[in-house]
């Protein structure tokens, strides 16, 4: 045992970093297994990335296809919740199942220690024989490099940031971002601004009666395809927007259009392939996220384009570690409150295959 641990440091069979809906998926089917563990989530309040959604965010789709494990999210198969609705749900499933979560940990790093993995956080160490990272992506948003956007002279945030389109009344802006959140973000800054919608191609959307429902079926298949050893189909694409009321009314206002990049930016706005000059006075980025791995890099997993080699949901270099919640390959649909309980599940059952015998209670 490392001679520079701290006397109090604590033990215990699973540590799951992340305390937001993976993480709680995870404790979910972990708590079943009579094995210790400790959900360590760097948030001051349950809710995770929820918390700091934009405020008139809703889902795409119904509660009956938004739950986690155990628990229904209220509203039937015609709901569409909001997102503070999600966060009040997502309050009360940890405090019905009663996790053994402390908050706020930051975890800066874990380390490897004989047969144990060490993780070192601002709050204190744990050592535990396995450890799950659902640490999501929303601490790592993503903006696309553009010539001159350090010059750029006017606001420039990340949807990550955004929380409503007040500070953007009667402002030129542009919404850079081809996907849900971009359109759904144009449908609510169009409403007070000038906006224009920046995407690489012309957006795609499902038509009117399909909603989140048909993505996760489509995943379902393939995640069902993957287990019997079937090749697994590539999803039909219908499309890839989907048509929430507040889309389908931008669209109504003519106002659901997107227009190619820009060449870059200059001081006071851009300039368009066609040489045209325009003043802006904001960019809003809706262009995804990066995995929030970087406590995982001195076990030297990360590979150079941000992601770990796995093997199903665990690390190949390291076999005490599972990665839940980062998007598709971490699970079809795993990114989704109800996709992600399928990678918990078989989370949870190979680590207390892997620990049978050996945790720390015995």
């Amino acid at each position: 045992m490392r001679a520079d641990l701290p006397p109090d440091y604590r033990q215990v069979d699973v540590v799951v970093v992340g305390g937001g809906q993976s993480g709680l998926a995870v404790g979910y089917y972990l708590r079943r297994t009579g094995l210790s563990f400790v959900i360590l989530d760097a948030q001051a309040e349950p809710g995770a990335a929820w918390r700091h959604a934009w405020n008139s965010l809703r889902l795409f789709s119904p509660a009956q296809f938004s739950s986690l494990p155990g628990w229904p999210l209220e509203g039937g198969p015609d709901y569409y919740p909001m997102r503070d609705e999600v966060v009040e749900y997502l309050c009360r499933y940890e405090a019905r199942y009663e996790f053994p979560i402390e908050r706020p940990v930051h975890v800066e790093a874990i380390r490897r220690e004989g047969d144990l993995l060490v993780v070192e956080a601002d709050r204190g160490i744990w050592l535990a024989s396995a450890v799950v990272s659902a640490t999501g992506t929303w601490t790592r948003p993503y903006i696309s490099e553009y010539p001159g956007r350090g010059h750029f002279r006017g606001d420039q945030l990340h949807s990550a940031r955004y929380a409503s389109p007040d500070p953007f009344a009667g402002k030129r802006v542009l919404v850079v971002g081809g996907g849900n959140s971009g359109a759904q973000v144009l449908a609510e800054v169009s409403q007070t601004a000038t906006a224009t919608w920046v995407t690489l191609k012309e957006p795609t959307f499902l038509p009117d009666h399909m909603d989140g429902r048909y993505l996760f079926d489509q995943a379902t298949a393939r995640y069902r395809a993957q287990q019997e050893g079937r090749p697994v189909p590539e999803p039909a694409s219908l499309g890839d927007i989907v048509m929430v009321p507040p889309v389908r009314d931008a669209r109504e206002r003519g106002v659901l259009k997107s227009v190619r990049p820009f060449d870059r930016f200059t001081e006071e706005g851009v300039v368009w392939s066609d040489g045209r000059e325009e003043k802006i006075d904001a960019v809003i980025w809706c262009t995804g996220f990066k995995p929030a791995l970087e406590h995982l890099r001195p076990l030297r997993v990360v590979e150079p384009g941000g992601r770990v080699e796995l093997e199903g949901n665990r690390s190949i270099r390291e076999p005490r570690l599972w990665l839940v919640g980062y998007g598709d390959w971490t699970g079809f649909a795993s990114a989704t409150l109800i996709g992600v309980g399928r990678s918990a599940r078989s989370v949870a059952a190979e680590i207390e295959r892997r620990l049978a015998g050996n945790s720390a209670l015995t």
